[in-house]
Protein backbone atom coordinates (compact mmCIF):
# COMPACT_ATOMS: atom_id res chain seq x y z
CA UNK A 1 0.00 0.00 0.00
CA UNK A 2 1.47 3.34 -1.04
CA UNK A 3 1.13 6.39 1.16
CA UNK A 4 -1.76 8.56 0.06
CA UNK A 5 -3.55 5.85 -1.94
CA UNK A 6 -7.32 5.35 -1.46
CA UNK A 7 -6.89 2.35 0.86
CA UNK A 8 -4.59 4.29 3.16
CA UNK A 9 -6.81 7.37 3.13
CA UNK A 10 -9.81 5.20 3.97
CA UNK A 11 -7.90 3.67 6.90
CA UNK A 12 -6.89 7.10 8.23
CA UNK A 13 -10.50 8.29 7.94
CA UNK A 14 -11.67 5.21 9.86
CA UNK A 15 -9.14 5.81 12.64
CA UNK A 16 -10.09 9.48 12.79
CA UNK A 17 -13.74 8.63 13.41
CA UNK A 18 -12.73 6.73 16.55
CA UNK A 19 -11.43 9.88 18.26
CA UNK A 20 -13.21 12.56 20.25
CA UNK A 21 -13.86 16.01 18.81
CA UNK A 22 -11.22 17.38 21.20
CA UNK A 23 -8.58 15.58 19.13
CA UNK A 24 -9.03 18.18 16.41
CA UNK A 25 -10.12 21.40 18.13
CA UNK A 26 -9.62 23.16 21.44
CA UNK A 27 -12.63 23.95 23.67
CA UNK A 28 -12.57 27.42 22.07
CA UNK A 29 -12.86 25.88 18.60
CA UNK A 30 -9.32 26.59 17.42
CA UNK A 31 -7.51 23.96 15.31
CA UNK A 32 -5.25 21.76 17.43
CA UNK A 33 -1.53 21.52 16.97
CA UNK A 34 -0.38 18.20 15.54
CA UNK A 35 2.87 16.28 15.19
CA UNK A 36 3.56 14.28 12.04
CA UNK A 37 5.72 11.20 12.55
CA UNK A 38 8.78 11.06 10.31
CA UNK A 39 10.26 7.71 11.43
CA UNK A 40 10.09 4.89 13.94
CA UNK A 41 13.45 5.31 15.64
CA UNK A 42 12.38 4.00 19.05
CA UNK A 43 9.74 1.49 20.09
CA UNK A 44 8.63 1.38 23.72
CA UNK A 45 6.89 -1.48 25.48
CA UNK A 46 4.87 -0.89 28.61
CA UNK A 47 5.56 -4.02 30.64
CA UNK A 48 2.55 -3.38 32.93
CA UNK A 49 1.63 -1.05 35.80
CA UNK A 50 2.40 -3.62 38.51
CA UNK A 51 5.25 -2.42 40.74
CA UNK A 52 6.84 -3.34 44.06
CA UNK A 53 6.44 0.28 45.21
CA UNK A 54 3.41 2.55 45.53
CA UNK A 55 4.84 6.03 45.06
CA UNK A 56 2.07 8.64 45.45
CA UNK A 57 3.53 10.77 42.64
CA UNK A 58 3.87 7.95 40.09
CA UNK A 59 2.85 9.21 36.67
CA UNK A 60 1.55 5.72 35.83
CA UNK A 61 -0.28 5.18 39.13
CA UNK A 62 1.69 1.95 39.56
CA UNK A 63 1.56 -0.15 42.72
CA UNK A 64 1.75 -3.80 43.81
CA UNK A 65 -0.78 -5.90 41.91
CA UNK A 66 -1.95 -3.02 39.72
CA UNK A 67 -3.37 -4.07 36.35
CA UNK A 68 -4.54 -0.80 34.79
CA UNK A 69 -2.10 -1.84 32.09
CA UNK A 70 -1.55 -5.57 31.95
CA UNK A 71 1.76 -7.42 31.94
CA UNK A 72 3.28 -7.54 28.47
CA UNK A 73 4.13 -11.12 27.55
CA UNK A 74 6.76 -12.30 25.11
CA UNK A 75 4.17 -13.52 22.62
CA UNK A 76 2.45 -10.12 22.81
CA UNK A 77 5.62 -8.16 22.10
CA UNK A 78 7.45 -10.30 19.55
CA UNK A 79 5.25 -9.38 16.54
CA UNK A 80 5.82 -5.69 17.26
CA UNK A 81 9.56 -6.18 17.60
CA UNK A 82 9.59 -7.96 14.25
CA UNK A 83 7.44 -5.30 12.60
CA UNK A 84 9.58 -2.51 14.05
CA UNK A 85 12.69 -4.07 12.52
CA UNK A 86 11.11 -3.83 9.08
CA UNK A 87 10.46 -0.14 9.76
CA UNK A 88 14.08 0.66 10.62
CA UNK A 89 13.79 0.96 14.40
CA UNK A 90 17.02 1.97 16.18
CA UNK A 91 16.22 1.05 19.81
CA UNK A 92 13.74 -0.86 21.96
CA UNK A 93 12.82 0.61 25.35
CA UNK A 94 10.89 -0.91 28.26
CA UNK A 95 8.98 0.92 30.98
CA UNK A 96 6.47 0.11 33.73
CA UNK A 97 5.47 -0.19 36.56
CA UNK A 98 8.61 -2.04 37.41
CA UNK A 99 9.70 -4.10 34.39
CA UNK A 100 11.49 -6.71 36.49
CA UNK A 101 8.21 -7.78 38.07
CA UNK A 102 7.26 -9.12 34.64
CA UNK A 103 8.40 -12.74 34.40
CA UNK A 104 8.99 -12.38 30.64
CA UNK A 105 11.33 -9.39 30.85
CA UNK A 106 14.57 -11.38 30.46
CA UNK A 107 13.21 -13.28 27.48
CA UNK A 108 12.00 -10.01 25.93
CA UNK A 109 15.39 -8.38 26.39
CA UNK A 110 17.23 -11.43 25.07
CA UNK A 111 15.19 -11.39 21.86
CA UNK A 112 15.35 -7.62 21.37
CA UNK A 113 19.10 -7.38 22.10
CA UNK A 114 19.86 -9.76 19.27
CA UNK A 115 18.61 -7.01 16.95
CA UNK A 116 18.96 -3.56 18.57
CA UNK A 117 20.18 -1.75 21.71
CA UNK A 118 17.71 -1.67 24.59
CA UNK A 119 16.82 0.71 27.42
CA UNK A 120 15.05 -0.40 30.61
CA UNK A 121 13.52 1.98 33.16
CA UNK A 122 13.75 0.52 36.67
CA UNK A 123 13.79 1.45 40.35
CA UNK A 124 16.78 -0.96 40.71
CA UNK A 125 15.49 -2.45 43.96
CA UNK A 126 14.32 -5.94 44.93
CA UNK A 127 12.71 -7.12 41.63
CA UNK A 128 15.87 -6.28 39.69
CA UNK A 129 18.17 -7.82 42.29
CA UNK A 130 16.19 -11.07 42.23
CA UNK A 131 16.98 -11.36 38.50
CA UNK A 132 20.52 -9.98 38.57
CA UNK A 133 22.16 -13.30 37.63
CA UNK A 134 19.75 -13.67 34.72
CA UNK A 135 21.18 -10.46 33.28
CA UNK A 136 24.69 -11.86 32.95
CA UNK A 137 24.16 -13.63 29.58
CA UNK A 138 22.70 -10.42 28.14
CA UNK A 139 26.13 -8.77 28.34
CA UNK A 140 27.36 -10.99 25.52
CA UNK A 141 24.62 -10.27 22.99
CA UNK A 142 24.97 -8.25 19.81
CA UNK A 143 23.77 -4.93 21.23
CA UNK A 144 24.18 -3.01 24.53
CA UNK A 145 21.69 -2.87 27.39
CA UNK A 146 21.18 0.43 29.21
CA UNK A 147 19.39 0.96 32.53
CA UNK A 148 17.76 4.21 33.65
CA UNK A 149 17.28 4.24 37.42
CA UNK A 150 14.73 6.41 39.21
CA UNK A 151 16.51 8.45 41.89
CA UNK A 152 14.07 11.16 42.92
CA UNK A 153 16.48 13.23 44.98
CA UNK A 154 20.14 13.38 45.95
CA UNK A 155 19.07 13.28 49.60
CA UNK A 156 18.24 9.80 50.92
CA UNK A 157 15.53 10.93 53.34
CA UNK A 158 13.75 13.00 50.70
CA UNK A 159 13.90 10.15 48.19
CA UNK A 160 12.58 7.67 50.75
CA UNK A 161 9.62 9.89 51.71
CA UNK A 162 7.95 8.90 48.45
CA UNK A 163 9.41 5.44 47.85
CA UNK A 164 9.73 3.97 51.31
CA UNK A 165 12.43 3.58 53.93
CA UNK A 166 15.68 2.19 52.60
CA UNK A 167 14.79 2.53 48.92
CA UNK A 168 17.54 5.10 48.25
CA UNK A 169 20.18 2.69 49.54
CA UNK A 170 18.64 -0.20 47.60
CA UNK A 171 18.58 1.79 44.36
CA UNK A 172 22.24 2.75 44.74
CA UNK A 173 23.17 -0.86 45.54
CA UNK A 174 21.41 -1.93 42.36
CA UNK A 175 23.23 0.75 40.39
CA UNK A 176 26.59 -0.36 41.77
CA UNK A 177 25.89 -3.93 40.76
CA UNK A 178 24.79 -2.99 37.25
CA UNK A 179 27.82 -0.75 36.80
CA UNK A 180 30.16 -3.51 38.00
CA UNK A 181 28.58 -5.84 35.45
CA UNK A 182 29.44 -3.39 32.70
CA UNK A 183 25.97 -2.09 31.85
CA UNK A 184 25.33 1.52 30.86
CA UNK A 185 23.49 3.66 33.44
CA UNK A 186 21.56 6.91 33.63
CA UNK A 187 19.31 8.46 36.28
CA UNK A 188 15.81 9.95 36.16
CA UNK A 189 14.35 12.49 38.57
CA UNK A 190 11.88 15.36 38.68
CA UNK A 191 13.06 18.93 38.26
CA UNK A 192 13.94 20.42 41.65
CA UNK A 193 12.44 23.88 42.05
CA UNK A 194 14.33 26.67 43.75
CA UNK A 195 17.81 25.26 43.19
CA UNK A 196 20.16 26.13 40.31
CA UNK A 197 20.62 23.20 37.90
CA UNK A 198 24.41 23.24 38.35
CA UNK A 199 24.01 22.87 42.12
CA UNK A 200 21.61 19.95 41.65
CA UNK A 201 24.09 18.31 39.29
CA UNK A 202 26.88 18.85 41.82
CA UNK A 203 24.93 17.17 44.62
CA UNK A 204 24.06 14.17 42.47
CA UNK A 205 27.71 13.91 41.40
CA UNK A 206 28.74 13.81 45.06
CA UNK A 207 26.34 10.90 45.67
CA UNK A 208 27.60 8.99 42.64
CA UNK A 209 31.24 9.54 43.54
CA UNK A 210 30.66 8.32 47.11
CA UNK A 211 29.11 5.13 45.71
CA UNK A 212 31.98 4.43 43.33
CA UNK A 213 29.87 5.34 40.30
CA UNK A 214 30.85 7.72 37.48
CA UNK A 215 30.02 11.18 38.78
CA UNK A 216 29.00 12.33 35.30
CA UNK A 217 26.17 9.80 34.87
CA UNK A 218 23.62 11.19 32.45
CA UNK A 219 20.51 12.51 34.23
CA UNK A 220 17.01 13.02 32.80
CA UNK A 221 14.89 15.61 34.61
CA UNK A 222 11.13 15.68 34.19
CA UNK A 223 8.59 18.41 34.87
CA UNK A 224 5.42 17.59 36.81
CA UNK A 225 3.32 15.20 34.71
CA UNK A 226 0.57 14.40 37.29
CA UNK A 227 -1.02 10.97 37.89
CA UNK A 228 -3.05 9.12 35.21
CA UNK A 229 -6.46 10.60 34.35
CA UNK A 230 -5.74 13.71 36.42
CA UNK A 231 -7.81 16.74 35.43
CA UNK A 232 -5.18 19.39 34.77
CA UNK A 233 -5.72 22.88 33.41
CA UNK A 234 -2.98 23.54 30.89
CA UNK A 235 -2.72 26.02 28.01
CA UNK A 236 -4.15 24.66 24.77
CA UNK A 237 -1.65 23.97 22.00
CA UNK A 238 -3.10 25.25 18.76
CA UNK A 239 -2.01 24.90 15.18
CA UNK A 240 -0.51 28.39 15.30
CA UNK A 241 1.43 27.51 18.50
CA UNK A 242 3.21 24.77 16.60
CA UNK A 243 4.23 27.12 13.80
CA UNK A 244 4.84 30.34 15.77
CA UNK A 245 6.83 28.83 18.65
CA UNK A 246 8.24 25.65 17.09
CA UNK A 247 10.41 25.01 14.06
CA UNK A 248 10.54 22.07 11.68
CA UNK A 249 13.57 20.83 13.60
CA UNK A 250 11.98 21.20 17.06
CA UNK A 251 8.78 19.48 15.94
CA UNK A 252 10.84 16.52 14.76
CA UNK A 253 12.33 16.29 18.27
CA UNK A 254 8.98 15.55 19.94
CA UNK A 255 8.86 11.88 20.92
CA UNK A 256 5.66 11.25 18.99
CA UNK A 257 7.55 12.29 15.84
CA UNK A 258 9.90 9.30 16.04
CA UNK A 259 8.55 6.76 18.55
CA UNK A 260 5.55 4.68 19.59
CA UNK A 261 4.59 2.59 22.63
CA UNK A 262 2.82 -0.79 22.76
CA UNK A 263 0.37 -1.19 25.64
CA UNK A 264 -1.69 -4.18 26.75
CA UNK A 265 -5.10 -3.37 28.20
CA UNK A 266 -8.24 -5.47 28.41
CA UNK A 267 -6.27 -8.40 26.94
CA UNK A 268 -5.52 -6.44 23.76
CA UNK A 269 -2.34 -4.79 22.56
CA UNK A 270 -2.56 -1.37 20.95
CA UNK A 271 -0.02 1.14 19.67
CA UNK A 272 -0.09 4.43 21.55
CA UNK A 273 1.39 7.72 20.40
CA UNK A 274 3.91 8.00 23.24
CA UNK A 275 4.88 6.83 26.71
CA UNK A 276 2.95 9.59 28.52
CA UNK A 277 -0.59 9.36 27.16
CA UNK A 278 -1.77 5.83 27.93
CA UNK A 279 -4.60 7.18 30.12
CA UNK A 280 -6.43 8.63 27.09
CA UNK A 281 -7.98 6.19 24.58
CA UNK A 282 -7.77 8.79 21.81
CA UNK A 283 -4.02 8.12 21.74
CA UNK A 284 -4.45 4.40 21.03
CA UNK A 285 -3.67 4.98 17.38
CA UNK A 286 -3.86 1.53 15.80
CA UNK A 287 -3.28 -2.19 16.11
CA UNK A 288 -0.05 -2.13 14.11
CA UNK A 289 2.98 0.12 14.06
CA UNK A 290 2.67 0.70 10.33
CA UNK A 291 -0.88 1.99 10.69
CA UNK A 292 0.01 4.14 13.69
CA UNK A 293 2.77 6.00 11.87
CA UNK A 294 0.29 7.36 9.33
CA UNK A 295 -1.84 9.12 11.93
CA UNK A 296 -0.91 12.70 12.93
CA UNK A 297 -0.75 13.06 16.72
CA UNK A 298 -2.89 15.70 18.45
CA UNK A 299 -1.28 17.86 21.14
CA UNK A 300 -4.40 17.83 23.31
CA UNK A 301 -3.14 15.93 26.37
CA UNK A 302 -2.01 18.06 29.30
CA UNK A 303 1.34 16.23 29.26
CA UNK A 304 1.84 17.44 25.69
CA UNK A 305 2.15 20.94 27.13
CA UNK A 306 5.06 19.81 29.31
CA UNK A 307 6.80 18.56 26.20
CA UNK A 308 5.92 21.78 24.37
CA UNK A 309 7.10 24.11 27.17
CA UNK A 310 10.06 22.23 28.61
CA UNK A 311 11.18 20.03 25.70
CA UNK A 312 10.54 17.04 27.96
CA UNK A 313 11.32 13.62 26.49
CA UNK A 314 11.54 10.08 27.83
CA UNK A 315 13.96 9.17 25.07
CA UNK A 316 17.74 9.06 25.35
CA UNK A 317 18.34 8.57 21.66
CA UNK A 318 20.96 10.95 20.32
Amino acid sequence: MKRGDPVELQQIAHEARQRSSGWYRTPEGQPRGFIHTHALDELWFHTGTACNLACPFCLEGSKPGDNRLQLMRFDDARPYIDEALTLGVKQFSFTGGEPFINRDIIRLLDYALHHRPCLVLTNATEPLMKRIRQLEPLRDLAHPLHFRVSLDHYDAATHDQGRGAGMFAQALAGMRKLHAMGFHLSVASQMLAGMPPDKVAQRYAEVFRAEGLPEDLHRIEFPEFYPPEAVVTAPQITQSCMTDFQTVSSRRAFMCAFSRMVVKQNHRCRVYACTLVDDDPDYALADTLTESLRIPVSMKHHRCYSCFKFGASCSELK
